[in-house]
């Protein structure tokens, strides 16, 4: 349950980029729009995207941000922007090996501000939703 709820936050997040950036782009497979219609595809391609990024943030976020501990101590914490922007690339990249595809048209601009507009309604979003943890019983 929890996964899904990520998988959910990280998708919303997306969307916002998406919305408010131009140079982001998520686009669906054709021939599924065909087959479901084009809004299912395109929620389809936003969760499968989302799930990439999850992956990409579970598995590669940590041994970039342990590398570039001393260049984000250095500047205060302000790398770590970098840092989940460089994670945005890296699923633009692996998802041109699926039928949806994250399209990132400038590092520079549009990868940390959708970096930015990512980790800004990903933090709203997981402090509105409820923490799905059990507390551990009390005696």
């Amino acid at each position: 349950m929890r996964f899904l709820v990520r998988i959910l936050v990280n998708a919303l997040a997306l969307a916002a980029a998406v919305v408010l950036l131009p140079g982001v782009t998520i686009a669906g497979s054709a021939s599924l729009a065909a087959s479901i219609g084009a809004t299912p595809a395109t929620l389809v391609a936003y969760a499968c995207i989302a799930a990439v990024f999850g992956l990409v943030n579970a598995l590669v976020k940590p041994i970039v941000s342990f590398v570039s501990t001393p260049l984000t101590c250095l500047t205060l914490g302000l790398f770590s922007i970098i840092v989940n922007a460089l994670m945005l690339a890296l699923t633009g990249w692996l998802s041109e090996f699926t039928p949806f595809v994250l399209s990132i048209d400038s590092f520079f601009w549009s990868a940390v501000l959708a970096a930015i507009i990512v980790a800004i309604v990903s933090a709203l979003l997981g402090w509105l939703l409820p923490d799905t943890r059990r507390e551990p019983a009390r005696d």
